[in-house]
């Protein structure tokens, strides 16, 4: 059962607006349609009630200005839960470089509130990157690698994340401006791609988020 036909009762969310249709809110953001049946909706309670479109237009006045590419070569599973990251850090874009379809599941519908764009090459993306004057920074665990703790994120770049598994391309870690590597100290060899996706915006964050109380 999906999120949408599952029963209201059963799903996060607000019921109805309280008392009858003469006292519902006026403002043009709101959607009538949720406020007589209830949103279920996985968003944050400033938007509970708004149309999807107004949430979008909201979300465009604060994103930050990064963006995230992820390589998609063998329709990788993590690239949902990825967008969704994106959407709870505000980034600007994400942009699928390589497939077109992607599992969407783990986005868990915040695609429809986050800006998403296709690049069929690593070298699209490249161009583009270069016309909006936005370094590529790569993520990844190879030699070379910056550790991410001492790496200082430019404001204005795009986070270039590989496949589970293979990780960045070559050509990928070719085009990039810096090499950083998010530091481990167990066993493993590697964490996963959307993890080191969530770590890395929010690493962004913790620098140049104007929302972070300044020292």
């Amino acid at each position: 059962m999906t999120e949408e036909s599952a029963p209201i009762q059963d799903r996060p969310g607000v019921g109805p607006w309280p008392g009858g249709r003469e006292e519902w809110p006026t403002e043009s953001y709101y959607d009538p349609e949720l406020l007589e049946n209830g949103d279920s909706r996985n968003v944050i309670d400033r938007y509970r009630y708004w149309t999807m479109d107004a949430i979008v237009a909201d979300l465009d006045e604060h994103r930050h200005p990064f963006h995230v590419a992820i390589e998609n070569w063998q329709h990788d599973m993590n690239i949902g839960s990825i967008v969704r990251s994106a959407n709870a850090f505000a980034a600007d874009t994400v942009h699928i470089v390589g497939r077109r379809r992607w599992n969407k599941r783990g986005a868990m519908v915040t695609d429809r509130y986050q800006h998403v764009e296709h690049r069929e090459t690593v070298a699209d993306l490249v161009v583009w990157a270069q016309a909006e004057g936005l370094p590529i920074i790569a993520i990844d665990n190879v030699p070379g690698c910056v550790p991410l703790e001492t790496f200082e994120w430019p404001e204005r770049c795009v986070m270039l994340f590989g496949q589970e598994g293979p990780g960045l391309s070559a050509e990928a870690i070719e085009a990039a401006e810096a090499v950083v590597e998010i530091t481990q100290y167990g066993s493993t060899r590697s964490i996963n791609a959307s993890a080191a996706a969530a770590v890395s915006m929010h690493n962004w964050v913790m620098q140049h988020s104007t929302l972070r109380p300044r020292q």
